[in-house]
């Protein structure tokens, strides 16, 4: 399945920002820590913002220290960055994650995707805080949407986290199986290029591709991603607990 970014990512924009009005500036967002509604706003605001001006090519004006209107603050930031894409050829060199440097040259297209799950993880923190607890289904997105974010992870997101020195190798190889997916895609956690064949993983991963993406994000724990994993659970737990997303 082919997924259309922009269209994916003007959506859960618009999820989220239909969704910030509705929840409690200081509640706290599940998962990760004192981080609260306000803060996650503003954070995926500056990050649009950002992102823009390295598919521009240039450095964003600061945005100000705030504090912010929370749903037109987001929104003018969400709109800049569609702007940007609009603007932009998805083929133009402009500046993308890359390791050993934080960014380096790459098609404009990268943002596109990158943004779409940024989005997307954030969608589902601002729908759990609202509802005390992170859980399957919050979003709404279909498999191949999750199996995309899954993909990301392991492949870039995970590789430039060993490349930037901020976490270390995966020791022992973890495969992920997306069993709502068709073709049922197998990714391993921790091998050169994310799905090497050759790879005789330590433990097996599996289930839908909503849990296996939230638990490599740290917003779901295996049990409540409902899971199954065959093989050293304390392998999975070793490779867990490293910051394998920025």
């Amino acid at each position: 399945m082919s997924l259309d970014h922009l269209s994916l990512l003007a959506r859960f924009q618009g999820g989220f920002l239909a969704a910030v009005p509705h929840a409690d500036v200081d509640a706290r967002i599940p998962a990760c820590g004192d981080w609260t509604v306000g803060e996650l706003v503003e954070h995926l605001a500056h990050i649009h913002h950002w992102a823009a001006g390295n598919v521009r090519g240039v450095k964003g004006a600061p945005l100000g220290p705030g504090p912010f209107d929370l749903a037109p603050h987001y929104a003018a930031q969400a709109a800049e960055l569609r702007a940007a894409f609009a603007e932009i050829d998805p083929d133009t060199i402009g500046r993308v994650l890359a390791h050993p440097h934080p960014l380096g040259p790459g098609p404009v297209r990268f943002w596109h995707r990158r943004q779409v799950h940024e989005t997307l993880v954030h969608l589902h923190d601002l729908l759990a805080a609202t509802a005390g607890a992170g859980s399957l289904g919050m979003v709404g997105a279909e498999p191949e949407v999750w199996a995309d974010t899954v993909d990301e992870v392991v492949t870039v997101l995970q590789p430039r986290q060993v490349g930037l020195g901020r976490m270390d190798p995966v020791r022992h190889p973890v495969s992920l199986v997306a069993t709502d997916v068709g073709g049922t895609p197998v990714w391993v956690l921790g091998a050169a290029g994310g799905r090497a064949d050759e790879v005789a993983p330590d433990v097996v991963v599996s289930g839908t591709a909503e849990g296996l993406a939230l638990t490599l994000w740290h917003r779901l724990s295996p049990a409540e991603a409902g899971l199954t994993v065959e093989g050293d659970r304390a392998d999975l737990e070793t490779a867990l607990a490293q910051p394998i997303v920025p």
